[in-house]
């Protein structure tokens, strides 16, 4: 008997967006029809998805550019709310999905460690504890001082990835995250990775990369527009997907 408690449920969820078919970027179009309504395309993102993830599992999410998974990621996260059905998360998640997003460029990287970690859930005491632990990882104490404005895109994204890792959640919502940084970084990002799986996180992760999807993930999703295509074992999955990479559906 599996004694381990779902803690998310995606209840037939759909994702419709709006698109405005013109825009209006001027006064003048604003004034001369200011109760004319902009017509509207509906953009299908998700259609009827369901699935549940279980504690400690690692599930993989893969699929074409346009599938949907970002979105769905997105979802989980509480970023976009479902236009139908439903999503349940039973504990606290971080999202790795835009790395830096909460940062004050007008503050300095010591200043953007607390308060993002705060964003983050974390109280100030912890931060201090994990203080130098962060601030090594991310290989930026010669910078600490200066404003985050003045950093690098990658100096920005190892910083937050660094607090995001310290966070203590039971799930971790992740977008592409082993992309952060130079070589020499990834192995870092990838050995923190193996921590969290060894504590028994949660993970919903989403990918391009298959070597990854295959020494992380103990089960794989495939996306194709909107729709959960397939779900289950991982090398079932990644057949799947380049067999369907090498169909044009359309």
């Amino acid at each position: 008997m599996d004694e381990k408690k779902t803690i998310i449920e995606v209840d037939h969820v759909s994702k419709v967006f709006e698109i405005p078919k013109e825009k209006r970027n001027s006064v003048k179009s604003w004034f001369m029809n200011p109760f004319r309504k902009i017509q509207k395309d509906k953009f299908n993102a998700l259609n009827d998805v369901s699935f549940k993830v279980k504690e400690g599992e690692f599930v993989g999410i893969i699929g074409r550019n346009g599938s949907g998974k970002s979105t769905l990621l997105k979802m989980l996260a509480q970023i976009y709310e479902p236009t139908s059905g439903k999503i349940i998360v039973r504990g606290d998640s971080v999202p790795f999905l835009e790395l830096g997003v909460g940062f004050n460029p007008e503050l300095t990287g010591r200043e953007n460690i607390f308060l993002n970690g705060t964003i983050l859930g974390m109280s100030k005491k912890y931060l201090w504890s994990k203080f130098d632990e962060i601030v090594e990882f991310a290989e930026i104490r010669d910078f600490l001082d200066l404003q985050v404005k003045n950093y690098s895109s990658g100096m920005v994204m190892r910083l937050a990835f660094a607090v995001a890792t310290q966070a203590r959640a039971d799930i971790f919502l992740m977008d592409e995250v082993f992309s952060v940084g130079d070589g020499a970084f990834q192995k870092k990002s990838l050995a923190k990775m193996e921590e969290l799986l060894k504590s028994g996180v949660t993970v919903v992760f989403v990918s391009h990369g298959m070597d990854n999807i295959r020494k992380y993930c103990t089960r794989l999703l495939v996306m194709e527009k909107g729709c959960k295509y397939y779900d289950g074992d991982v090398e079932q999955g990644i057949d799947l997907y380049s067999k369907l990479l090498s169909v044009d559906l359309t």
